[in-house]
């Protein structure tokens, strides 16, 4: 049984929060991806797509970040990873994450990848 937690990390007078999702099912359509992923005891549903209108990350719950932007990593088995620099626009029903060089690397490794990160100080 997975859990997740949010994680803090204290860097050089900041500290690093990491809020990990649990990816329950991510299934691939034309030119997205969409599923559902737990965070705590949450479900929630995920849409991972291309750039179309910007790199953009909406979350389903207020993120208070010093920064606009944030990292997105996806991680799997084997030290399996991707991430992207995104800037955080709001919330969202969903989970939103829209960068090319996330969807492109998911595309190659469907079904490889078991969480979604968030970082961000």
């Amino acid at each position: 049984m997975y859990r997740f937690e949010t994680k803090f990390y204290l860097l050089e007078n900041s500290i690093e929060i990491v809020l990990s999702f649990r990816i329950i099912k991510l299934d691939i359509f034309q030119s997205y991806f969409f599923g559902e992923v737990e965070f705590r005891s949450d479900i929630f549903k995920v849409n991972i797509q291309n750039q179309r209108r910007g790199k953009v990350l909406k979350l389903p719950f207020e993120l208070k970040s010093k920064n606009d932007k944030v990292i997105v990593r996806m991680t799997g088995a084997d030290d399996l990873f991707v991430e992207d620099y995104l800037p955080y626009k709001g919330e969202s029903e969903w989970l939103e994450i829209d960068s090319d060089e996330i969807t492109y690397f998911l595309a190659d490794h469907q079904d490889q990848f078991d969480t979604i990160e968030i970082m961000f100080e």
